[in-house]
């Protein structure tokens, strides 16, 4: 004879050593442990991340000649005044420096042609275009051409190793956080600006340039 009230089942409610207990409190604890990871990877990635709008170093293919670093964003139009050097990441102002520390301002280089090249030092064309950047600089420095490389987020001594290895003299430009790239719309390395010298861009490349090419461009900028 049983106790249960008629018209009542009896009580179904787990034990503590039911199946159905065990089961959900391993599958809590699961959960638990994957969530804790997803929050841990997010943090690394976060906190590892490129700055100044995702200027990613990307797998080095040595046969590629343009490499893109984001959205296509069809750089800064030829005939426009060129900014100076300062991006606004999240609203602070970031100015560019040199290997030494001092800004770099494009204001102060106005009545000269300035040749700005947005690079870095893992990139191919960017190291194979170097010797030509340097032979074409080298050939008209002293008809006041400026030539200002930006280094897009490496270490200063990386990049100073770089210089010091093929004997650049022509100024360096560290854009750590990639605000002054973005500032000009740099999409992918190398990329050239051509300004002349009242501060309007008269030419661009996406793309690494032939010795020729340089000359060409250059030729134009001085007004022969």
């Amino acid at each position: 004879m049983t106790d249960a009230t008629p018209g009542l089942l009896p009580d179904s409610s787990p034990t503590p050593s039911d199946p159905r207990l065990v089961r959900a409190s391993r599958i809590r604890r699961i959960v638990i442990v994957n969530s804790a990871f997803v929050v841990i990877a997010l943090g690394l990635f976060l906190a590892t991340r490129p700055l100044g709008g995702g200027a990613a170093r990307p797998t080095v293919d040595p046969a590629a000649s343009f490499y893109v670093l984001g959205s296509e964003l069809g750089g800064l139009d030829v005939g426009k005044p060129a900014p100076d050097f300062v991006g606004r990441p999240s609203g602070q102002s970031v100015r560019l420096t040199d290997l030494d520390g001092q800004p770099v301002v494009l204001a102060e280089l106005r009545g000269r042609p300035v040749w700005v090249v947005f690079w870095a030092t893992w990139c191919p064309p960017c190291q194979r275009e170097t010797p030509d950047l340097r032979a074409t600089y080298e050939a008209h420095k002293q008809d006041g051409l400026v030539l200002v490389a930006i280094d897009i987020q490496e270490p200063a001594d990386v990049v100073e190793q770089y210089v010091r290895k093929f004997g650049l003299t022509y100024r360096i430009g560290l854009d750590e956080t990639g605000a002054i790239s973005e500032a000009y719309g740099v999409f992918g390395l190398p990329t050239h600006y051509f300004i002349d010298r009242q501060g309007v861009i008269r030419d661009r490349n996406f793309g690494p340039l032939t010795r020729a090419q340089m000359e060409q461009r250059v030729a134009a900028l001085l007004g022969r």
